[in-house]
């Protein structure tokens, strides 16, 4: 028997509910971010479970800012063909954000729709930034206690992190039991935030929107060489973390081994610029096998201040606390507290 979906406890039982509905009879569904094939397929099954339930309405997937290349989306439509019913295929459709144009929406939905979508996409865009956010301030916040850099406004960690008050606000409130309030209104850490921090490191790759590249080649360049080939490009919206960036900030830290190169990529509007990575080397392919070791990894920095700071050669290195990351996730966990420590705010108190 068909649910009924006037029911809380049957919706509750389908575990799922599209974003929006248009005119009674289009159901939408918003995914913003969705860079790996098996969000991408539970999008495609949640949506199609609940046109089962209602035989007469349509679904629409809107992806906002995928990675995920048209050629293989083609691809996983046309296995969702042979896995799904055809009356459910053919009530759905999926179209694709990006740079705000939407490619693949039916013609004869017109305008007014598009207006409506619109707003949909910013509502959930809203909804789901302020926990990455969150991270986002925590970071800026490590940043100027691991630098020394003292108290700071609410209004410039407002502008450097790119939202509003009431996120900053927020954020601040789940961070008070590490805050030190001045009377001026400014705050600053007083001590190392260890429970947040480590649910930081936790879900970074998501935060970052972290990217890895291998190369499948017999002969693979050194991590060194892509160092080199990189600092020709001259681009000041790259930056080198990871290994090498520690180092820039305590260059007498005994690190052992240079992995592989990490970058962080500044693109506060999220258009992401790859074509670096062919420069650097054309033999590097995306992959995303935890278990493979990459060359390359990639982390995008979607705060309005990027925090770089550039030496003497032009080269920009990501700040220490993206460095700490990238040790974490690198899992040189032993070489990621010694960098850590060496900070005098943090000294023996990891």
């Amino acid at each position: 028997m068909k649910p009924n979906l006037s029911d809380d406890r049957s919706r509750a039982e389908i575990g799922y509910e599209p974003d929006g509905r248009w005119k009674n009879n289009l159901w939408v569904e918003v995914k913003s971010e969705t860079h790996g094939f098996r969000d991408l397929r539970a999008s495609f099954l949640g949506l199609a479970y609940w046109l089962t339930t209602v035989p007469n309405d349509h679904g629409l997937l809107v992806l906002v800012d995928s990675r995920i290349a048209d050629k293989r989306l083609r691809q996983e439509w046309q296995f969702a063909k042979m896995a799904l019913h055809p009356d459910v295929m053919r009530r759905l459709n999926v179209a694709v954000a990006k740079k705000h144009q939407y490619i693949g929406l039916p013609e004869e939905l017109g305008d007014d729709f598009r207006l409506w979508l619109d707003q949909l996409v910013l509502e959930h865009s809203q909804s789901t930034r302020p926990r990455e956010s969150f991270y986002v301030i925590l970071e800026v916040l490590m940043h100027q206690w691991l630098l020394g850099q003292g108290p700071m406004t609410t209004d410039w960690i407002m502008k450097t992190v790119g939202c509003s008050y009431p996120t900053v606000r927020d954020a601040l409130r789940r961070l008070d039991y590490c805050l030190q309030r001045h009377s001026d209104r400014k705050v600053e850490l007083n001590r190392f935030p260890r429970e947040e921090w480590a649910r930081l490191v936790a879900v970074s790759d998501k935060v970052r929107s972290t990217t890895r590249f291998v190369d499948r080649s017999n002969q693979p360049r050194s991590p060194e060489s892509l160092l080199r080939r990189l600092q020709r490009l001259g681009r000041n919206d790259l930056a080198v973390g990871g290994v090498w960036g520690a180092r820039h900030y305590q260059p007498d830290i005994d690190l052992v081994g240079n992995p592989r190169l990490d970058l962080c990529l500044y693109c506060p509007d999220k258009r992401v610029d790859w074509s670096f990575v062919e420069q650097v080397d054309p033999a590097l392919e995306t992959t995303k096998l935890r278990d493979e070791s990459p060359a390359l990894v990639v982390h995008l920095i979607h705060r309005a201040v990027s925090l770089f700071q550039t030496n003497k050669d032009g080269l920009p290195w990501a700040d220490p606390v993206e460095c700490l990351l990238d040790l974490h996730e690198a899992h040189l966990e032993t070489q990621a507290r010694d960098f850590l420590n060496t900070f005098p705010a943090a000294k023996g108190g990891t």
